[in-house]
């Protein structure tokens, strides 16, 4: 009976084993498959989905990098534009495609760090993707049509004061959008903020005159203030930007809290294998070292940054908990 017992025992015991044998087999074929897939990437072209529409920064800041990563990695990078709602559409395209590096996003923060607090549902969560580089940098700009007669940012406040003032973003939930926000909240200032599908046509609109003046990203402002189609008032980095280095900062102005930058990062699904993730990192920060590409960035305000892991996500999470207490005070909201 005893010799009974021991039998089933040892067929669990071997069974068990064999399972676990198995289970290890499986995990050193996926980390095989991780370390073929990181290793022959890539061997197609590679899609670029950029949340906004064509020639804005996060736009331009693409196609630049696009074009040293095809030149130095011999596969299409291609650029794949699906903006509207903040970012939010081409966000959740790029969080629902393959885990297989080939389709990042090349997007900005307020996706993630501001349209959660805004939206009554979003289509995705920020934990469905994983930032691979916190890339660059970018000021933005305060600016109003020339026929509006406003040269100062105390001007600008004290109209909208007594008469109001439209101005343009590239959407709801950007930075534009959060700029009015604090804007209105700090000064008592009545804005009717106009969103529109990125910051090209959001510095259209003030350059024809549809809407008032707007603070959007410097990249879209600089080429209209240099033909006098716009009237800068203020920019809203800590320093004054090279690129207009008579224009002030908002805290020069007295209006500190109107700081703000956007971030610029490249993002994948957060599915991908971690080779992968670091063969990605790696193309991004050698295609980082090209003067040509850092050249094009300068010349259209984006500071370079060139964050990854640990110091990304912890930029991100600091500028997330900063615009959610804004959002809070100011009660920023869809519209």
């Amino acid at each position: 009976m005893f010799s009974a017992l021991i039998a089933p025992r040892r067929h669990l015991l071997h069974t068990s084993l064999a399972l676990l044998l198995g289970s290890a087999g499986i995990a050193a074929h996926a980390q095989a498959g991780s370390d073929a897939s990181a290793a022959s990437w890539p061997s197609k072209p590679v899609r670029m989905v950029v949340a906004f529409s064509p020639a804005g920064a996060a736009d331009i800041l693409a196609r630049s990098l696009g074009e040293v990563l095809q030149r130095e990695l011999k596969q299409p990078f291609v650029v794949d534009n699906r903006p509207g709602a903040g970012g939010n559409i081409g966000t959740d395209n790029a969080a629902k495609a393959p885990a297989d590096g080939y389709t990042v996003l090349v997007g900005i923060d307020t996706t993630f760090t501001v349209n959660p607090f805004i939206y009554k549902s979003m289509p995705f969560k920020n934990s469905d993707l994983r930032a691979v580089m916190l890339i660059a940098s970018q000021g933005m700009m305060v600016a109003v049509n020339p026929k509006t007669g406003m040269k100062t940012l105390e001007q600008f406040i004290d109209r909208g004061k007594k008469e109001g003032l439209t101005l343009s973003s590239a959407g709801y939930g950007t930075p534009g959008h959060l700029a009015s926000a604090i804007l209105t909240h700090e000064t008592a200032a009545k804005v009717s903020h106009v969103p529109y599908k990125g910051n090209a046509p959001a510095s259209t609109a003030i350059i024809s005159g549809e809407v008032d003046g707007g603070i959007i990203s410097s990249s879209a402002l600089l080429g209209q203030v240099a033909a006098g189609k716009v009237t800068p008032l203020a920019v809203t980095t800590t320093k004054r930007n090279p690129l207009v280095p008579n224009v002030p900062t908002v805290a020069e102005l007295g209006h500190k809290n109107l700081e703000q930058e956007v971030l610029f990062a490249l993002w994948v699904p957060a599915a991908t294998p971690e080779p992968l993730v670091l063969k990605i990192q790696s193309a991004l920060e050698k295609a980082m070292k090209d003067t040509q590409l850092r050249e094009r960035m300068r010349s259209n305000d984006l500071v370079y940054e060139g964050l990854t892991g640990e110091l990304a996500a912890k930029r991100l999470q600091t500028t997330t908990e900063r615009y959610k207490s804004v959002i809070q005070a100011t009660g920023m909201k869809m519209e």
